[in-house]
């Protein structure tokens, strides 16, 4: 038993209260007890262990009060005590000892009282906060906004009241975070908070020797001097977000080159405004016309710019020489070379939708005002009733898959380390653009390899994003019979959607579930794993397109991290000469199980994922 590390008896059938013998193994640094039926409670020899890094009896029958001996438990990095029987309050004084902790989940219990204050002081606390389906009541600590940003909190389901905190880590927080909380106000949720009219200072009427005397002439000039400069000050601010708008396409950003429209804009600091359209062509299209000559139901249609920087004319698509890039249930991509030699990608949509040319319009004219070096661009679109383009900029490299798989299912060697590195915080990028910064905060909802464009330098560039909803418009048959531009696009007939996809949620699955920001995060997750490990998600056998289970990618990179198995069993051969990388490589590890977390409610957002990539080989 002295050398016994890790005990692993989780999913059994075993009953009874936790033995004391159990503590003897000094050496015991992991214990996975959790989906038994375990009772009683918690044992004070357990911190006993010198060595004790990983705790999780979740999903037993373990009651009464959280024992204020587990501070002494100082090495512990993950308690997780979801799914018990636990009731009371939990007392003060525990947390501060525990400050190797990285993640506290005390869900789907019976805790009551406050939120103990201290849980601020988790200072090593990097992934998730997890309190909830319990009975706190009273107001959400400020002192949880001092845990580090990358923490995901999750409050739902107790009786929190008053106005959730907005500084530090509360900034990183959804709205999910603390749903079906009746008393619970403020920003990310969409209930504002009643101002208390009792505590409201009151103005006191004027008494004395100033009662019923006016303002002084020159008082009077002040004011009206100081509401002028304001006035005029309000006008140019208003003047400057219009124009800035219209430069970065919906959003105003700052910072340095991380989520913004481009290389010098970066976090969104500003939502993105709705009030000023972005261009002549939306105002357009809002009147029905758009800049096409087919009007509402399309008829001949016509070639519209949606970057007036780039002008080309529909002769010219017509006469240039096109080649198919590749087909899928969402049209075909045909590579057209323009007289100039420049390069583009359009996109053949269906021919349905005639009837919703305003619902077209306003949906293209959105994708195109995303402006982000990460993300592809749209520079036209052309509508009429028998035929739909998006033309788009050509990015030369190929995709992620073909540069993971290669011809004979090998990665390129130009897939160094920090080759990866840069794609994988390239996709970030613009993943938490969409999410945060684009005009409508777009969900891509079809993250995976093949969407993922490269350039020669192998610059990241996201594709397909938005095109579900554009499906739903024209449909996903392009016409046989050519159309008004038939002759210049071959037509193939399009591959039928993919019947099984393992980079999408265990929540996508679902019949007639919607697309989520934490579907991409998922599906961005499992990206960062076949990157890491050069292995498929399906590299064991594929799941059925209903299956609500992890992929074997997943599953099989967990068991390793359970069984502390090498790094080397894990990750792509290639890689393993990169002796230096070694600790980037398990951070990266670490942000990928993150963000594949079956429950979405515990993976990130994006933009913290955007923030602990940025640290890794920085």
């Amino acid at each position: 038993m002295h050398d016994l590390r890790r005990l692993n008896l989780h999913d059994n059938d075993f009953y009874g209260s936790i033995p004391d013998q159990l503590f003897n193994a000094s050496s015991l640094h992991s214990i996975f007890l959790y989906g038994n039926s375990l009772n009683g409670s918690l044992p004070p020899s357990m911190c006993n262990l010198p060595r004790l890094q990983n705790l999780d009896l979740s999903k037993n029958s373990i009651s009464g009060q959280l024992p204020k001996f587990l501070r002494n438990c100082r090495q512990l990095q993950r308690l997780i005590l979801a799914g018990n029987d636990f009731s009371g309050e939990i007392p003060e004084g525990v947390f501060p000892e525990l400050a190797n902790l990285e993640r506290l989940d005390l869900s789907a219990n019976e805790f009551n009282g406050s939120i103990p204050v201290d849980i601020g002081e988790l200072k090593s606390l990097s992934e998730t906060l997890n309190l909830s389906f319990n009975h706190f009541t009273g107001k959400i600590p400020k002192t949880l906004g001092d845990l580090p940003l990358t923490v995901s909190f999750d409050l739902r389901n107790n009786n929190l009241t008053g106005e959730i905190p907005q500084t530090g880590s509360f900034a990183n927080q959804g709205p999910t975070a603390f749903l079906n909380n009746p008393m619970l106000c403020g920003f990310p949720l969409q209930r504002t908070c009643k101002i208390n009219s009792e505590n409201t200072p009151r103005i006191q009427s004027g008494s004395g020797d100033n009662e019923g005397k006016g303002l002084k002439p020159g008082f009077i000039v002040l004011i009206a001097v100081a509401d002028a400069i304001g006035v005029a000050f309000v006008g140019l601010v208003i003047v400057y977000v219009y124009w800035k708008r219209k430069d970065s396409y919906g959003c105003s950003c700052t910072g340095k080159g991380k989520l913004g429209g481009n290389k010098k804009t970066g976090l969104c600091v500003f939502p993105c405004f709705s009030g000023f359209p972005s261009n002549d062509s939306e105002v357009e299209s809002e009147k029905g016309s758009g800049g096409a000559s087919g009007g509402m139901s399309g008829g001949e249609g016509d070639l519209v710019a949606i970057d007036k920087g780039f002008n080309f004319e529909l002769d010219e698509l017509l006469r240039a020489s096109a080649y198919v890039l590749g087909k899928s249930g969402l049209g075909i991509v045909y590579k057209v070379v323009l007289k100039n030699g420049v390069p583009v990608a359009v996109r053949r949509l269906g021919e349905g939708g005639e009837q919703r040319y305003k619902e077209f319009v306003a949906e293209v004219q959105a994708i195109g005002r995303v402006n982000h070096p990460n993300v592809v661009k749209l520079r036209a679109y052309y509508w009429a009733s028998d035929e739909k383009l998006l033309i788009s900029d050509f990015i030369s490299n190929g995709n992620l898959a073909s540069a993971l798989r290669g011809k004979n299912g090998q990665p390129s060697s130009n897939l160094t380390w920090l080759t990866r590195l840069k794609i994988a915080k390239g996709i970030a990028r613009g993943l938490a653009y969409l999410h945060e910064c684009s005009p409508r905060k777009f969900v891509h909802g079809d993250v995976k390899p093949s969407n993922i464009l490269l350039d020669n330098e192998f610059q990241p560039y996201i594709s397909d994003f938005g095109l579900n909803r554009l499906i739903t418009i024209t449909g996903n048959n392009p016409s046989s019979s050519g159309g008004f531009i038939g002759g210049a696009l071959p037509y193939l007939k399009p591959t039928q959607p993919e019947k099984t996809n393992n980079y999408r949620a265990p929540e996508a699955r679902v019949t007639d579930s919607r697309p989520t920001q934490k579907w991409d995060v998922y599906s961005f997750g499992v990206v960062l794993l076949e990157m890491l490990t050069g292995k498929s998600p399906e590299f064991l056998s594929p799941t059925t397109s209903t299956s609500t289970e992890l992929p074997d990618l997943i599953r099989w990179v967990r068991k390793g991290f359970d069984e502390e198995s090498p790094l080397s069993d894990m990750v792509d051969p290639m890689l393993l000469q990169e002796v230096r990388a070694k600790k980037e490589v398990l951070a990266v590890f670490h942000i990928a199980l993150a963000c594949t977390e079956g429950d979405p409610e515990v993976r990130p957002r994006m933009k913290t994922v955007t923030e602990g990539l940025e640290k890794v080989g920085s």
